[in-house]
């Protein structure tokens, strides 16, 4: 079976009412029930994990290593330009990985332009809005289907 990991970094559970006009009126239960259905029509089970919490997040990753994860989708949030921690989580794990933003973070402020866990991704989606979830688990399964066989 499939496993997949979707983690959601911290003020994503306020989607849906932060910030409409950058994040939109998506809730993130509206985006892990789409990416369900999606996931269980294609043969795989997905996981949604969020956290405010830096120390949640790397522990969620660490376990991911652990417990029959095949890919990761990850939307670090603010840790992405922070945290050196979750990129050496995902480094730990060797388990591939898309990194997911909703806006564009190269469109906004200049501390935001920098990803500390790009470098590690297969691949990189921003400004996609919701969308952008479900075109990285369009990728995670192909990729978990390419490696398999």
């Amino acid at each position: 079976m499939m496993q997949i990991l979707v983690i959601h970094g911290p003020n994503l559970n306020l989607l849906g009412s932060r910030e409409p006009g950058v994040y939109g009126a998506t809730t993130l239960a509206q985006i892990d029930a789409d990416l369900q259905q999606f996931a269980a029509n294609a043969g795989a089970t997905l996981e949604s994990f969020q956290s405010n919490h830096e120390g949640a997040l790397v522990d969620r990753i660490q376990a991911a290593g652990r417990d029959g994860t095949r890919f990761i989708i990850i939307n670090p949030a603010a840790y992405t330009h922070t945290s050196v921690a979750i990129r050496d989580a995902l480094a730990a794990v060797a388990l591939p990985f898309v990194e997911v933003h909703l806006s564009n973070i190269h469109k906004r402020e200049a501390f935001r332009h920098h990803s500390y866990v790009s470098e590690l991704a297969l691949g990189v989606i921003c400004g996609l809005g919701p969308q952008g979830y479900r075109y990285a688990l369009m990728h995670a399964l192909d990729h978990v289907r390419a490696s398999a066989g």
